[in-house]
């Protein structure tokens, strides 16, 4: 009995290392491109966790100091298999993008004058601006639509504008908009429960 539970953890930590590893491996555009196939391998495939469980672990993936693909990972594996899925999806996800740098450090400068590599990178990008887009959609299709959810997508487009057309650090709009969603938060549940002791 002991072996055979044994054997269905090993296989099971066997495969969340796979998993990841396939995602990091075939995934461009860093953590947030990483969300489409993350459904369709932990949710749609294996069925380990719902997409709300996938929805928790990228907001505190997000909130947490370190890239989001490998903290992602880190709390799937976690969810899924404790500590050691933890350990092993987080490897499996750090492990191709590590083998892929290691190779092209050493032939950086003959890649770089190599004309077919550069297109490559060229069309790359926009593969990257199509998962991001297809993550959004995915997202937005599976939160609530309601004011608050508006209130924090109008804040984060403002915050992406502000990044991007004038100079102003990262740090400070961050603290700003931490300080803001904090401000939002404490009145969305507010209106909740007065909302709740009305109906009572």
């Amino acid at each position: 009995m002991k072996r055979e539970k044994s054997k269905g953890k090993g296989k099971l930590l066997g495969s969340l290392f796979w998993t990841f590893f396939k995602i990091g491996l075939f995934t461009f555009g860093g953590g947030a491109a990483m969300i489409p196939m993350i459904k369709t391998e932990v949710v749609e495939k294996k069925g380990w966790l719902g997409m709300s469980d996938i929805l928790n672990i990228i907001a505190v993936a997000e909130s947490t100091p370190g890239p989001i693909a490998i903290n992602t990972s880190t709390y799937v594996g976690y969810k899924v298999a404790g500590a050691m899925g933890a350990a092993l999806a987080t490897l499996g996800c750090a492990l191709p993008s590590f083998i892929i740098i290691l190779i092209i450090s050493f032939f950086y400068e003959a890649f770089m004058k190599f004309t077919p590599v550069i297109n490559a990178f060229k069309g790359l990008n926009v593969a990257v601006i199509l998962l991001l887009a297809i993550a959004v959609i995915n997202l937005w299709k599976e939160i609530p639509h309601n004011a608050f959810t508006l209130v924090l997508f109008i804040v984060g487009f403002i915050s992406y504008v502000l990044l991007s057309w004038f100079n102003l650090t990262f740090r400070f709009i961050s603290l700003v908009f931490i300080l803001f969603g904090l401000v939002i938060g404490i009145l969305f549940e507010a209106y909740k429960v007065s909302k709740e002791k009305k109906k009572a």
